[in-house]
């Protein structure tokens, strides 16, 4: 019987976990920085505010590092991929075409999305173009000229204009196949932006890609109709390494 238990029940400790205050001090930063953004949300309009914010935050107690351990401990934090894979500077661009589009009340045929690559803007062939032409309509110069506005203020960002089609065949004089539909539509939208001087031509790409990139099958007329659509592509600049 252990002398110091006087009913002899033992008086000692329970073996305690190396790692348990790992798991505490986790639970602990996840409940803090939740508040914080909570806070950061009613506070801050403007997203790009509110990632920066974030993500400074993440830095400073360690966390949305990619999952790494603690230096002493064995608890890996999950990542936000909204958080880690979009920039302050994508976020602002993000932000800007979200106002642009409710600004010029174009929602319908537009969706904007994030991906590895950057910001896709994708537009339904019918904001830009007649059926079957390549010709900009009068009322689409408006939203392409704010659209190469938003890329002039994000110089280290660039514009990548990309045409796709339907399956639908189509053999005219000026356009004897869907490449070259799709593909003098990017054009198009391209010398525009050059001709209003809004944009330097080493920040524009221009591709077309006919019918061969589809987004949904081309079984139905709905399906078709959203396969033919204009990409714009705001993408980060590479850093070009000066050899010495």
């Amino acid at each position: 019987m252990n002398p110091n238990s006087r009913y002899g029940i033992s008086r000692d400790p329970l073996p305690v976990s190396n790692n348990d205050w790992a798991i505490v001090y986790a639970g602990f930063i996840i409940m803090l920085l939740c508040f914080f953004i909570l806070l950061c949300a009613y506070s801050v309009k403007d997203r790009s505010k509110l990632v920066r914010a974030a993500r400074s935050f993440s830095m400073a107690v360690g966390i949305f590092s990619g999952g790494q351990r603690f230096e002493s401990g064995e608890v890996a934090l999950p990542v936000a991929p909204d958080m880690v894979n979009i920039d302050s500077e994508l976020a602002g661009i993000y932000s800007n075409v979200q106002e642009m589009t409710s600004e010029l009340g174009m929602e319908n045929g537009v969706k904007v999305s994030v991906s590895e690559k950057g910001l896709i803007l994708q537009l339904s062939d019918r904001i830009l173009f007649a059926a079957g032409q390549a010709d900009i309509l009068p009322e689409a110069r408006k939203l392409i000229e704010h659209v190469g506005t938003i890329v002039a203020n994000h110089p280290s960002y660039s514009l990548r204009i990309e045409g796709h089609t339907d399956n639908a065949p189509i053999r005219t004089s000026r356009y004897p196949s869907n490449w070259e539909l799709s593909t003098s539509r990017a054009v198009n939208v391209v010398r525009y932006l050059l001709d209003k001087r809004i944009i330097a031509a080493e920040r524009l790409l221009a591709a077309g890609f006919g019918e061969y990139k589809p987004l949904f099958p081309n079984d139905t007329p709905e399906n078709r109709a959203r396969n033919r659509r204009v990409e714009l592509l705001f993408f980060r600049n590479e850093i070009k390494k000066v050899v010495q």
